[in-house]
Order: structure tokens, then sequence, then C-alpha cells
């Protein structure tokens, strides 16, 4: 199916820069949802941001990091200078 071109269709890409909702995201994450909401809560995939209650976003660097090593991804902060 062709989508009409000035859609809001997700990026092919993901910049190491910025924050995505999960819209975004679901099309490089090879899990389903629920499956990434467990890993989640297990420690096992990053964290979300939550904004709001209806308003998470991931830091891309962190789902670009997962997505190199998905067994041994452990978080890692962001140390200021």
């Amino acid at each position: 199916m062709a989508t009409k071109a000035g859609t809001n269709a997700a990026p092919r890409t993901l910049s190491p820069i910025g924050m995505s909702r999960w819209a975004e995201l679901q099309h490089l994450i090879p899990v389903s949802r629920e499956t990434w909401r467990q890993l989640v809560i297990a420690g096992r995939a990053p964290q979300p941001i939550k904004l709001s209650e209806r308003c998470s976003l991931y830091q891309n660097a962190q789902i670009l990091l997962w997505l190199e090593d998905p067994v041994g991804y452990r978080h890692i902060e962001a140390v200021a200078q």
C-alpha cells in the first residue's frame, strides 16, 4: 500500500539526538509493544521519560544502544560536563 506524500510516516532511521514516542519507534523495535513494556519493567530496555499521564518519550541514544545489543543492554547515564 502506498502512502500519500505529506503524511506523518515515521522516518526509517533514528537520530541519536532527541527523544521519540513509541509510535515513532515501533517500526524499529523487533518486539511487540507488550513485550517492550515487560522489558522496560525488568530494566532490560530503556526507561521512558514520563512528561504527563499520557505522554512518555524515549531517549533516542538509549534506543540505539539497545538496538546494538538487546541482550547486553545496560542504561548509561549521560555525564554532564
